[in-house]
């Protein structure tokens, strides 16, 4: 029997999230809490664990304390197997500068690879919300010889020009160019009407990426960036496939969300994922329990409703009451107030925020610690929402940054 690959994991997690604000006004972007009980990063963690990598490293850099403490207390791994999720901060060790990029913080984290001398490198981003079994990827990549093998999702041609494009050979596997958001998206072999678009998971033959890395970190002319950089230079020496999304077969998948896959850069899309948890065939199934999303729950209460509360197509966590109000598609957090004739409609309430009597709020995200007074009104008015220093998306979404104090 051939011995198993060593495999290193690595989980690029170092982005401000700028389009997040104010939700990232205090923290990292993978740690900006979704679907009530979790963190971004535990979606990207929860895959490689599920799939047997259990040796990952997180590279982090901006704002990260709230992420590093999420990650040391809830992914304690067992050391009696060797197992290990641990935090790597920017660390300079190749002299006083910060993450230049993605590739950047991989090349200043070279002595990662030294220490554990792996075969293939997992180099996943942070901040995605799917479940994808990683191992069936790594097969993918050693089957067929790639130095690099990048995930990629099929999405409609009329809508590829936001991502970044995979544009493969004839055979549909070999990438024969790496487009950043073409006009004229190129067509799939067999399905003319589909593109790739990179999901920003790479799968590297530890070789070829340490080669990689030290030729761009040698040219002043680089962004020093996985998917900007690295991939072109590997799809130019003809070392780069495809791997086809669709194909990876997760246990527990049910045909709707089968093949999901959100990036939640952007306030509007946040909100969207969100929605796509609640419904009784939810487009994102948080409930299978074949791969389950991991993470550390507080020590609270189950939900309790009284008074005649009304809750529909909603996801409420742990600690919270809802007290004679209305809720519908929403998703709360724990240890949520919500007071007598108070109405939440398509909404996401993070943890420790009460809602005061009579309040309304439609299309409301509301970061941890806010107290809405009794009466007010959030997500009716846009551009009384702005008056009031709220931020309002382009699609109407008003976010509210963490212990926000809300005038009545």
């Amino acid at each position: 029997m051939a011995k198993a690959p060593r495999v290193l994991g690595i989980v690029l997690a170092g982005g401000e999230g700028k389009r997040l604000m104010p939700l990232t006004a205090d923290r990292a972007k993978p740690a900006v809490p979704f679907g009530g009980s979790y963190r971004l990063i535990d979606f990207v963690l929860s895959n490689l664990v599920n799939a047997g990598y259990r040796n990952l490293c997180v590279l982090t850099q901006y704002k990260s304390h709230s992420l590093d403490r999420h990650v040391t207390i809830t992914w304690r791994m067992s050391t009696l197997l060797g197992n290990f999720v641990t935090c790597v901060p920017a660390q300079q060790r190749l002299g006083p500068q910060w993450y230049q990029g993605s590739a950047d913080a991989i090349y200043q984290s070279m002595n990662l690879l030294d220490d554990y001398e792996p075969d293939i490198i997992v180099v996943f981003g942070a901040d995605h919300v799917y479940r994808m079994d990683a191992s069936q990827m790594v097969a993918d990549h050693i089957e067929r010889g790639n130095g690099v093998t990048v995930a990629g999702i099929r999405v409609p041609r009329a809508e590829a020009s936001e991502f970044g494009v995979i544009k493969t050979a004839d055979d549909g596997h070999t990438i024969a160019d790496f487009l950043e958001k073409p006009a004229d998206p190129p067509g799939l072999p067999d399905s003319p009407d589909e593109t790739f678009a990179s999901m920003g998971n790479y799968v590297f033959s530890a070789d070829v990426l340490v080669e990689a890395l030290r030729k761009d970190a040698a040219n002043p002319a680089s962004r020093h960036d996985m998917g900007g950089d690295i991939v072109p230079m590997l799809v130019a020496e003809g070392k780069a496939g495809v791997y086809d999304f669709k194909d990876n077969d997760v246990p527990g998948a049910l045909d709707r969300d089968r093949s999901y896959w959100r990036d939640v850069g952007s306030l509007d899309s946040y909100h969207e994922a969100h929605m796509d948890l609640v419904s009784i065939q939810p487009v994102f199934n948080l409930y299978n329990s074949d791969w389950p999303i991991f993470t550390s729950h507080p020590q609270l209460p189950g939900a309790k409703f009284t008074d005649d509360a009304t809750v529909g197509e909603t996801i409420v966590c742990s600690g919270s009451i809802i007290t004679g109000a209305c809720v519908d598609h929403s998703v709360l957090g724990a240890n949520v107030i919500v007071s007598s004739g108070a109405t939440i409609e398509r909404s996401v309430i993070m943890d420790n925020c009460k809602i005061g009597a009579n309040a309304v709020l439609k299309n409301v995200i509301l970061d941890k610690n806010i107290v809405v007074p009794d009466g007010v009104k959030i997500g009716v008015d846009p551009d009384l929402d702005r008056e009031r220093g709220f931020t309002v998306s382009k699609g109407g979404v008003t976010a509210i940054g963490k212990g926000t104090v809300i005038e009545p």
